[in-house]
């Protein structure tokens, strides 16, 4: 008989949005393996998003300061595996600080990772990662997951998922309202800032847009922001717009369990791709987002559909030579009207527009 698979350990790291796309690992492992552990490797700062979360057995941190020594990181490295005693480790980053993983547990059946030309010997399964426009991120991840196949039956589950408990969810809505939001109302959360500044649309552009959206439909909208110069832009834009009564920059998430209870309390997500989109639609919420230059729409948008979409250079002129093209220049080449052409029928569908304005 195969070997029963007991302890799974996943190694992911890194930004929020690569950890909520990896998260379909753990769903399609735990419907693969329903009596195994999983365990998920994550950066401190990112891990709470997780808290909750079913198929996740164990959340395993690593602080900065362990990041940043080497010492102190190796250590902790082999004091994991040597106590998982994992039947299974899935390298998502494939880093050489990762292998460290497989180093200390050679006698792990199946070391899976990306293929690179420095872990043939650490890692027994390699897996091509090249990006050839076919497939998401997703389902680029998943196939992290087919060596197993030559041994078990894999249920590859595409659906990335986060979890909000009903009290957190209860809590934020007071503060929600607290701050002014009326819930008779739709109530859309915006991102008209970036965390990288050039990845964030044209301001003026994004003025415009939403002029257009509290023009004719009788929605909320919350400027979503995190660090001070995402608040400090969200705040400019809201001053931009004669501070609408119907725009709220006071309405703050401190942390990602907040963000995450905020846009369960939402209707719509609106804005630049990033991390809070793929919160968004981890939690079911429609969105559609405005993807840079460089930043791949088939690649970032798993799973696309009625209730998740969103706009890219190639939408609009796919005939030019972008690469003759600077990085703004095509960034410009997304207009207000290409955003709101694509954009419309998604409110029309899951907002509910002023009668007297509908066209």
């Amino acid at each position: 008989m195969d070997k029963e698979v007991t302890n799974i350990l996943i190694l992911r790291f890194r930004r929020v949005g690569d950890a909520v796309l990896s998260s379909a690992l753990c769903s399609s492992l735990k419907k693969s393996f329903p009596n195994a552990q999983i365990h998920y490797v994550l950066n401190e700062e990112i891990a709470p998003l997780f808290e909750n979360h079913p198929e996740i057995d164990r959340i395993i941190t690593f602080r900065k300061e362990e990041m940043k020594s080497w010492r102190r990181y190796i250590a902790k490295v082999r004091s994991i595996v040597k106590t998982g005693k994992y039947d299974v480790i899935v390298d998502t980053r494939t880093t050489v600080k990762t292998l460290w993983f497989s180093l200390f547990s050679l006698s792990t059946p199946f070391r899976i990772g990306r293929k690179k030309n420095y872990n043939f010997i650490l890692h027994n399964y390699r897996i091509n990662n090249d990006f050839d426009g076919k497939e998401n991120e997703v389902d680029s991840t998943l196939r992290l997951l087919s060596p197993l196949e030559k041994t078990y039956k894999i249920h590859y589950d595409p659906h990335f998922k986060l979890y909000v408990t009903p009290r957190e969810k209860e809590a934020f809505r007071a503060k929600m309202e607290s701050k002014g939001i009326d819930f008779t109302k739709p109530v859309v959360v915006c991102a008209v800032a970036t965390r990288i500044a050039h990845k964030a649309w044209d301001m003026e552009r994004m003025k415009l847009l939403l002029l257009r959206i509290i023009g004719q439909y009788d929605i909320q909208l919350i400027f979503n922001y995190g660090g001070e110069a995402e608040k400090n832009a969200a705040l400019r834009l809201h001053r931009a717009l004669d501070n609408h009564p119907n725009i709220f920059t006071n309405i703050e998430a401190h942390n990602l369990r907040e963000l995450a209870a905020m846009m369960a309390n939402s209707d719509f997500f609106l804005g630049n791709e990033g991390g809070p989109r793929h919160i968004s639609q981890a939690l079911n919420i429609c969105s559609f987002a405005i993807y840079p230059p460089h930043i791949s729409k088939k690649q970032w948008l798993p799973n696309a559909g009625e209730r998740f979409q969103g706009i890219e250079t190639a939408d609009i002129s796919p005939e030019i030579d972008r690469k003759k093209l600077s990085y703004q220049e095509q960034f410009d080449l997304i207009t207000v009207d290409n955003v709101w052409e694509k954009l419309k029928p998604m409110l029309d569908t899951f907002l509910v527009p002023k009668p007297s304005t509908r066209v």
